[in-house]
């Protein structure tokens, strides 16, 4: 009796569907991912350990290992989670567009006085970034270009400006630049810094700007 070698039949349709992670799973990378945000959050990516990770989620080093690779796909995992993208198999969470998203970065600010944990890690994390073979290097990089441009495209929309313009693209920088900023301040001195009473004060004035096309008024310079 000879054994049957030949390939099995391709399911209909000729597409073979790769299956799902299970449930319990899917919780234990959420629980991988939650602690490396704890983890990375409080000593960085460099001194933050793939054990200390492992003890806080409940599993070995090696379980670990299994679910993401390596230290640096753990690290570029979570920041897709923390960023609510789709993550090692768990679904991301539905993103906002359009003139809505100005809301929803406001909304975005309010939620994070409540999680400092999730903001000191990406605080710490966008800092480190910033060293030669940092691994989280592209992905910061490629988030910021991203985020720039739906901001500016955000911007253009509701004020009737073009996206391309440099002022547009300056303030979506800008923009930028004032909530990461306030993430610092805050996380040093949380009662001395309102973030979201901050950000709506800025968001009102740049698109009130942008709209009625009036230049900021001019601030004393030092004369020559």
């Amino acid at each position: 009796m000879t054994s049957d070698t030949s390939t099995p039949a391709p399911p209909e349709g000729g597409v073979v569907r790769t299956p799902k992670p299970q449930a319990r799973t899917l919780e234990r990378r959420e629980a991988v991912l939650r602690a490396a945000m704890s983890v990375f959050g409080q000593r960085g990516y460099n001194k933050g350990a793939l054990v200390e990770v492992a003890e806080q989620a409940g599993m070995t080093h090696a379980g670990v290992l299994h679910h993401f690779g390596s230290k640096e796909g753990l690290l570029v995992a979570m920041l897709q989670y923390r960023d609510g993208e789709e993550a090692a198999g768990i679904p991301g969470r539905a993103q906002t567009e359009g003139p809505a998203f100005l809301g929803h970065m406001l909304d975005t600010v309010t939620e994070n006085t409540d999680r400092p944990g999730v903001v000191q890690t990406y605080a710490v994390l966008a800092a480190e970034s910033v060293t030669a073979g940092h691994p989280a290097q592209d992905y910061f990089r490629n988030r910021f270009t991203g985020l720039r441009d739906k901001i500016a495209g955000v911007l253009a929309e509701v004020t009737g400006r073009d996206a391309a313009d440099p002022e547009v693209r300056d303030d979506a920088t800008a923009i930028i630049a004032l909530m990461d900023g306030l993430q610092v301040q805050w996380l040093l001195d949380p009662d001395a810094v309102d973030m979201p009473r901050i950000v709506e004060k800025v968001l009102d004035e740049l698109v009130d700007r942008l709209s009625t096309k009036n230049p900021a008024p001019p601030f004393p310079r030092p004369k020559d």
